[in-house]
């Protein structure tokens, strides 16, 4: 087991996906943030919606999951992001240390 953690959201467009992304590892609450083309199809006010959008996975440690959800509300421009929290329960020791030091904020 772990204290790494995936924090997945989604964005409207690229340059507020790598916002986000850079606000994140530029302060040290996240170790990387990965930005994946998706095609959604959510309900928004009583309508069904199909949107062209980027995910972002981020990575990050349990401990720091509050702080970056606060950071994405505050800087991202949907009324309602998408952020969800899934624990990282397995990997290379390597790359999970690398996320560990990395999302500590003493990198």
């Amino acid at each position: 087991m772990t204290d790494a953690v995936l924090i997945i959201t989604s964005t409207v467009s690229r340059e507020d996906a790598e916002r986000v992304a850079m606000v994140l590892v530029g302060e040290g609450l996240a170790a990387c943030g990965q930005i994946l083309p998706a095609t959604s199809i959510y309900r928004w006010e009583d309508r069904v919606e199909r949107a062209e959008e980027l995910v972002l996975h981020i990575k990050t440690l349990a401990g720091r999951a509050a702080a970056v959800e606060r950071r994405i509300c505050e800087v991202h421009s949907y009324a309602v992001p998408e952020v969800i929290v899934l624990p990282i329960t397995g990997g290379s020791n390597d790359y999970l240390a690398w996320i560990a030091a990395e999302a500590s904020g003493l990198s």
